[in-house]
């Protein structure tokens, strides 16, 4: 096998890791952090200004806000193929800065067409569509330069700041983008994301890591061989195909109620105003910021793997908290705050460790490629769970569907207890030059 972990019951303390300098300490380090942050602010803005603008503008139908967040994510279907064209590529920092100026451009596409007054759901579905696609080159590309960029040691810790400052901005962001909406028009608010990819690719672009070198002769293994390596890998080490199962079987169902659906909720059965689910949403948010600072103290205190089952039943299950918010309005909008709090907690918890271990074990020729066959099934069942999902709210009704989604998000959690995941203690260093051709 070509990753290693190390069990609770390990007595080898030597591959624990070390005291080091904190990561604020690195220039690169904190560059990088600064641009995914902007970045992520910038997004938190987009995901309810688009659902929004088709909502509000455009008066869209469940169904064709499902299908907006579909389009997002339907580019992960080809990430298979795009990680290995990336894994093949030699320069994974300009592919990153490329990718932010796109989707830069693509976004402005949308304030232009309005002050031209001639914005319309096709228009959103395009951006969603090449944005989603653009995002899929940038993440294949960030694996690679992640794990050169910071110390195996330090994946945990690099993973806790970034999720931090995700986290930040699902606190400041919706509440940020909601007012901007109310006050400005959902287009016109859009333009603080494309900014945001501006920002990203400018401190992106000042970042210098050594990265491995690559062949460019085109002697090398053909796009499918290189593609099936990946998808291998995925489906033969135990650690990264309980931990796909897992996650897969969570953005299925947790789509099914997916975000452009939850505003569609908040909106026509709540009735909460844009600047309320704004507040809600951000509110909620204060729960991934604070499982984001305190997941390394978790994993230290049970483990590595406990906090990443912990954390696969926490994030769904307060969907069912949402489907029965009622009452007057300062109720509802407590219990959705609540309910994201909860949830929030869950998925960063997961995440922090979840990726610090899967990083941990892929060898580093492999790692675009394994991200790129990782996301077309993981990323790829979102917008099939976003089709679903805005079938099942026509049909049933959006409570039910809410409902659906906790419970089917939390059977995930049966894929980690039958894979060694739950005995791992803590990370092994990755074997950063072992799985080349």
């Amino acid at each position: 096998m070509k990753g290693r972990w190390i069990t609770r019951h390990s007595p080898r303390p030597e591959l624990s890791a070390p005291a080091r300098d904190s990561l604020w300490r690195d220039r690169r380090f904190v560059r990088f952090w600064c641009g995914q942050s902007v970045s992520q602010f910038g997004d938190r803005i987009s995901e309810l200004a688009l659902p929004l603008m088709a909502v509000g503008a455009l008066h869209a139908s469940a169904n064709q806000v499902a299908l907006l967040t579909a389009l997002v994510w339907t580019p992960n279907l080809l990430g298979l193929f795009l990680g290995a064209w990336v894994d093949h590529r030699p320069a994974k920092r300009r592919l990153m800065l490329l990718a932010d100026v796109f989707r830069a451009a693509v976004l402005l596409s949308l304030p232009i067409a309005y002050a031209l007054d001639t914005v319309t759901l096709g228009q959103l579905y395009t951006v969603a569509l090449l944005t989603g696609t653009a995002a899929v080159v940038f993440n294949t590309a960030y694996s690679s330069f992640f794990a050169h960029l910071v110390p195996p040691e330090s994946y945990i810790e690099a993973n806790s700041k970034l999720s931090a400052s995700r986290s930040v901005s699902f606190i400041a962001g919706p509440a940020v983008g909601g007012g901007l909406v109310q006050a400005l028009t959902a287009p016109v608010a859009v333009i603080a994301d494309a900014l945001s990819f501006v920002a990203s690719a400018i401190l992106v672009g000042r970042i210098r890591i050594d990265e491995p070198s690559v062949p460019t002769t085109s002697s090398g293994p053909s796009l499918l061989r290189r593609a099936r390596e990946g998808l291998t890998f995925v489906i033969h080490e135990p650690v990264m195909r309980a931990g796909l199962l897992c996650a897969t079987t969570l953005n299925f169902f947790t789509f099914l109620s997916s975000a452009g659906l939850l505003v569609l909720f908040a909106d026509r059965v709540l009735h909460l105003s844009p600047g309320a689910i704004g507040l809600a949403f951000g509110m909620g948010a204060t729960g991934a910021l604070l499982s984001a600072v305190v997941s390394p103290a978790i994993a230290r205190r049970i483990g590595v793997g406990r906090s990443i089952v912990a954390g696969a039943v926490l994030f769904p299950a307060p969907y069912a908290l949402i489907a029965a918010a009622t009452g007057p309005v300062w109720t509802r909008l407590g219990v959705l705050g609540a309910a994201q709090f909860l949830s929030a907690f869950g998925v960063m918890l997961l995440d922090v460790n979840l990726n610090s271990l899967q990083t941990s074990v892929v060898p580093d020729g492999l790692r675009s490629r394994v991200a790129g066959a990782y996301s077309t099934v993981n990323y790829g069942v979102r917008p099939l769970g976003a089709l679903i999902g805005g079938e099942l709210a026509t049909l049933a009704g959006l409570r039910a569907t809410l409902i659906v989604a906790a419970v089917g998000g939390a059977m995930a959690v049966l894929w980690l207890l039958a894979s060694p995941i739950p005995g791992i203690r803590e990370l092994a260093r990755t074997p950063v030059e072992s799985g080349q051709e």
